[in-house]
């Protein structure tokens, strides 16, 4: 079968990779796809939000199984644009993409359903805003309603911060419309822990824990990113962690958006607070994490395309989801000043080393092939990502593979997963 994915970061990349061990694929697309994922598939230069112009190709190209790895074009309804086009498509319509699509939607879709997460107020007004904020208690956490490429999120220690906070997503508008309407949260405490899951509209398959280093700097320092690294599992998801989410949380968000009109057929991704409290939903996502999926997918069992189709057509019921019983680690390698300000077009060296070496991946984000060089061409360049035994083992690996790789003004953090 012909797959097309929509994406051009690491996310894709793993994708791509799993996709490519299936048996039942003979050919891969992706658009508009990087260098990497150039080596396994065929990167084709139409954008993620070109809509119309990738149904065209898709029917042309009688793609069997398109799937799209994106947030924006997810929340902006590709999958109903290819499925009114008669096309096989993996991911969530419209009208359930909301979910990551709008935090206040998705607040408001918990406390209707009382599933756990922290009180909030939501605010259109920037002076509603600043005058709850006057008697608020602090740190406090302000959030853009919509995307805002995983940085839409400030936790601000004083009124000050949070004032200032305001002006920049409402006003100054960093953020562009995101920024509209926001939502102003209570500060929760307590680890964080990713799951990602499967989803057909009625049925969900909760994958293996994960759990992201979202701040720049080591000692989760400096401003939020869209990941510096991240391990699985996570010591922290225990039994009884899972038991708990299992019966207030996963079942009962994809029974809540059914209630509502908006079957879920994709990805749900948990963002998980262990409070003292017990566990509270921090956010929701409708597609993969990044760089969660390099870490998740490369220890999963499964036939992924069987997932995905399983999922399409109401049956996941019948799957059976397998990972393998040890530990990965990823490092992503990024440009030095992002998420600010940086450089890039730097060849990027020590690739080959990695051809063949099993239990390592490097998975591209954002490189670009150049006079026949692969060179940086983003923020977050590369995901280094190495299995182990156990935690230990894999952070041990993932370090020591990024010293293969070498590019001019390669910034990393030093710290994923060290206080395992």
């Amino acid at each position: 079968m012909k797959v097309l994915i929509v994406g051009s970061g690491g996310r894709e990349h793993a994708i791509a990779a799993a996709v490519a061990k299936s048996p039942k694929v003979d050919k891969i697309y992706c658009a508009p796809g990087n260098a990497g994922i150039g080596q396994i598939a065929e990167c084709v230069d139409i954008g993620a939000m070109e809509y119309d112009c990738l149904v065209d190709f898709a029917k042309e190209k009688e793609i069997d199984l398109t799937v799209v790895g994106m947030d924006d074009p997810l929340v902006g309804g590709i999958v109903d644009k290819f499925e009114e086009a008669g096309l096989r498509v993996f991911g969530p319509r419209k009208n359930a993409a909301i979910l990551e699509g709008s935090k206040a939607f998705s607040k408001d879709l918990m406390k209707k359903y009382n599933i756990p997460t922290a009180g909030y107020e939501k605010f259109d007004s920037p002076e509603a805003a600043m005058e709850y904020l006057e008697t608020s208690k602090y740190p406090i956490v302000l959030k853009a309603d919509g995307l805002a490429l995983g940085k839409g999120v400030l936790i601000c220690e004083t009124k000050e911060q949070a004032m200032d906070g305001v002006k920049e997503l409402m006003l100054d508008k960093k953020f562009g419309d995101a920024g509209n309407t926001i939502v102003v949260e209570e500060f929760m405490t307590g680890r964080e822990v990713s799951v990602l899951s499967y989803v057909d509209g009625k049925t969900i398959k909760i994958m293996t824990s994960a759990q992201d280093h979202k701040r720049a700097k080591d000692g989760d320092q400096g401003l939020n990113t869209g990941g510096m690294g991240t391990f699985s599992p996570s010591p922290y998801y225990t039994e009884d962690v899972d038991e708990f989410c299992q019966k207030y949380i996963y079942q009962p968000t994809v029974d809540a958006m059914a209630a509502e009109g908006r079957p879920f057929t994709g990805i749900i991704f948990f963002g998980l607070m262990l409070t003292d409290d017990g566990p509270k939903v921090l956010e929701y996502n409708a597609r993969f994490g990044d760089p969660e999926a390099q870490v998740v997918l490369p220890r999963m069992k499964n036939d992924i395309i069987d997932v995905f189709e399983a999922c399409i057509d109401g049956k996941l019921d019948d799957i059976v989801l397998e990972f393998e019983d040890n530990a990965a680690v990823c490092v992503v390698l990024a440009s030095d000043g992002y998420p600010v300000s940086y450089e890039k077009g730097f060849e990027i060296k020590g690739l080959e080393q990695f051809e063949d070496k099993d239990g390592y991946y490097v998975f591209h984000a954002g490189t670009a092939l150049k006079d026949g060089k692969i060179v940086t061409n983003g923020g977050r360049v590369l995901g280094v990502t190495a299995k182990g035994d156990d935690l230990h083992q894999a952070r041990a690996n993932a370090y020591e593979a990024t010293k293969l790789i070498d590019f001019d003004n390669k910034y990393m953090r030093t710290d994923i997963g060290k206080e395992l």
